[in-house]
């Protein structure tokens, strides 16, 4: 399946493919930004196509994945099971733990969670 721009909950959301291209480097994001461009206000990225360094903050490479869709003022949700990386990281939990009281950045666990945030 190809990355498709589809209505959530009444939202346009750029939904990644599982099976896309990693997004490793900030040339990735910003690829998926522009796709957005299309129409999307989100762009749902599965947790698995994300380079292992996002989850490990010391890299400083989810800062900057996020703060590129702030900027572009794009909802960025990682969707999927980030279980393993939260047991891991008490920082990365408060991470988490704050970016889903707010609206720029979620992490959920599936698209069914999405759409339910959406509507909320």
């Amino acid at each position: 399946m190809p990355d498709l721009l589809q209505r959530r909950a009444g939202v346009p959301v750029l939904v990644c493919d599982p099976a896309g291209p990693p997004i490793a480097t900030e040339r990735d994001a910003l690829d998926l930004i522009g796709a957005a461009f299309l129409g999307a206000t989100a762009v749902a990225v599965p947790a698995d196509r994300l380079d292992p360094s996002f989850f490990s903050l010391g890299t400083r490479f989810a800062g900057e994945i996020m703060q590129k869709f702030v900027n572009y003022r794009l909802r960025l949700v990682v969707v999927g099971d980030i279980s393993r990386h939260l047991a891991a990281s008490a920082a990365l939990r408060a991470l988490v733990a704050e970016s889903n009281r707010h609206d720029h950045v979620w992490f959920v666990p599936d698209l069914a969670a999405l759409d339910e945030r959406l509507r909320a």
